[in-house]
């Protein structure tokens, strides 16, 4: 019986020795691992999707297979709400393999203007969570997280209307041209129409009418939207009402007196 006994305990302390030059080779191995992140790239697909791709390539030099590779993101806004999160997973990657993928993160714009309107007139600081992890040899959990912040770039910044300019039209009508002046600040395209509206100071509507927009991204834009009144319906002051319709959303009225 004592010699089992001790067979026992000389075949778990083999184990343990085993278990621990495993463990140390298979962390040691990791030196050998390469873990490229290219550019990102921003694009904007046909449904209203902002995606942020980042390129990852995982070379594996080591001894050993990698098992569960994983990347995670969280963005938030400033006070922590989740606005979009993403996964990426390779099950395995064998060794002396290079592996390359897309960690791909979308933020759906409809959604993301809707709910948070002051993106639409304020550049902002987006709060990034990122978590790398994998398992060495497929047995050892190893995982790396970072925060950091990322820009966010309003579409109509500064947005302003200019003072308007009146004109005679015809025997009737007045023209009226109004600056529309923004910046589009965002990493998209922006295209639609602007909607003007303008009442005068006894609140009736003297005239209307729709432009078509085209700002492209991180460009200033300013161009003239014109009306056509009745002489009779102006006064020295009134309001404007400006509203916008794009592919990502809409949003308006926007209130702006004049006179």
């Amino acid at each position: 019986m004592r010699i089992a006994i001790r067979m026992i305990g000389i075949a778990t302390s083999i184990f343990w020795i085993f278990l621990i030059i495993f463990s140390v080779s298979a962390m040691y191995s990791m030196k050998d691992i390469q873990m490229d992140f290219g550019e990102p790239q921003t694009s904007v697909t046909a449904d209203g999707e902002m995606v942020l791709s980042l390129p990852i390539t995982v070379i594996n030099r080591g001894l050993y297979d990698l098992g569960y590779f994983n990347v995670s993101t969280l963005v938030m806004d400033q006070q922590g709400s989740v606005i979009a999160r993403a996964s990426t997973f390779l099950p395995v990657i064998r060794k002396g393999e290079a592996v390359s993928t897309s960690h791909d993160v979308r933020l759906n714009l409809t959604d993301l203007l809707g709910n948070y309107q002051n993106f639409l007139f304020n550049d902002a600081e987006l709060r990034v969570s990122e978590a790398v992890s994998l398992r060495a040899a497929q047995l050892i959990p190893v995982q790396a997280s970072a925060e950091h912040s990322m820009p966010w770039g309003a579409p109509l910044y500064d947005f302003a209307l200019g003072t308007p300019e009146f004109s005679a039209y015809n025997a009737t009508h007045s023209r009226v041209t109004v600056p529309l002046i923004f910046e589009n600040h965002a990493s998209f395209d922006l295209a639609g129409t602007v909607q003007l509206r303008m009442y005068n100071s006894s609140n009736v509507l003297t005239g209307e009418e729709q432009t078509a927009v085209q700002a492209w991204q991180h460009s200033p834009y300013q161009g003239d939207l014109e009306l056509y009144v009745p002489f009779e319906g102006v006064t020295a002051g009134g309001r404007f009402e400006v509203s916008f319709v794009t592919p990502f959303f809409n949003y308006g009225p926007v209130v702006i007196p004049y006179g």
